[in-house]
């Protein structure tokens, strides 16, 4: 998925929860449709509905913070929250700073939208992406012109104002936008594999966390419930567990 993200959580914080507290699911709330806020001002999406599903299987008591994406790691780390479910690529990087589940969602490619006048030649040009997102990091090593966008949807905004040629993000959630904007907006090049397998983040120090979610986890691809879930908020995309 799109998340590159580490920034000061390289400032290591010893946190742990007991499960006596409440564990907090921390996530952003802006990246539908894996999460957003809904009409009545609460976290909804498939994380939502997935992290709802994982606390009832691990007998979790589970709440819901927003935070926004450009500190949701050092918010983790410095115990804001104790898991980040907010559409978060498994990387490398990440994995110096934070721990993870295993994957709930498999690598979603990247795609480019650019104006439906546009030709492919624009994906050389100017490329919005979100901060600290894979997308950005590719971006940037492609020879391409990377502007930067604190929100997904500053993003596109900034293709249909003429600021950016073109935007890269996940596919999924690219679609809706595309779908939506009466031809305004289109598809354009080859879609682009970058990261791997979404997971939970979970601090380092959270291990008993990290085996009751891996377990709910394995339950939800053992039953097809994951499945499930991903063919309801993905327009019955292929279920991949």
């Amino acid at each position: 998925m799109k998340r590159l993200l580490i920034g000061a959580a390289a400032i290591a914080f010893s946190t742990t929860i007991t499960f006596a507290d409440v564990v907090r699911m921390g996530t952003e709330g802006a990246y539908p449709p894996y999460n957003f806020i809904n009409d009545a001002g609460e976290v909804d999406g498939f994380e939502r509905d997935l992290g709802d599903k994982l606390c009832e299987i691990a007998e979790l008591e589970c709440t819901w913070v927003k935070n926004d994406w450009d500190s949701i790691i050092p918010n983790l780390v410095s115990g804001n929250y104790d898991t980040i479910i907010a559409g978060m690529s498994i990387t490398e990087e990440r994995d110096q700073v934070i721990d993870f589940t295993e994957e709930y969602f498999p690598a979603d490619p990247s795609a480019y939208v650019s104006l439906s006048s546009a030709d492919e030649s624009v994906i050389n040009g100017v490329i919005a992406a979100q901060t600290g997102t894979v997308q950005a990091s590719y971006v940037a090593s492609s020879g391409a012109t990377l502007v930067e966008f604190k929100t997904p949807d500053e993003t596109i905004a900034a293709v249909r104002s003429g600021e950016a040629d073109a935007v890269l993000a996940d596919d999924a959630f690219l679609k809706k936008f595309v779908e939506e904007s009466g031809g305004e907006l289109k598809f354009v090049g080859a879609k682009v594999p970058i990261g791997g397998g979404i997971g939970i983040g979970i601090r380092e120090t959270d291990g008993e966390l990290k085996a009751k979610l891996n377990s709910a986890i394995q339950a939800m691809k053992s039953d097809g419930s994951l499945n499930a879930l991903i063919v309801k908020w993905f327009d019955g995309r292929d279920a991949p567990y």
